[in-house]
């Protein structure tokens, strides 16, 4: 779990481009990102499973 800190930090506009940290908007993770959710990679599993994101299920083959 990040600290408010943290979280505040990466919200704010950085001085270059590439120092952007992308966090995830539920649980504030820094590594794991998707883009396209803006979430981390478990709370993105978790909420696949629950079936709370549309077209998204657990694959198997």
């Amino acid at each position: 779990m990040a600290t408010k800190a943290q979280v505040a930090k990466s919200r704010r506009k950085p001085k270059f481009s590439t120092r952007i940290v992308r966090r995830c908007e539920l649980s504030g993770r820094a590594r794991g990102v998707y883009r396209k959710f803006r979430i981390s990679r478990i709370v993105l599993r978790r909420l696949a499973l629950e079936g709370k994101i549309p077209g998204m299920r657990k694959a198997s083959w």
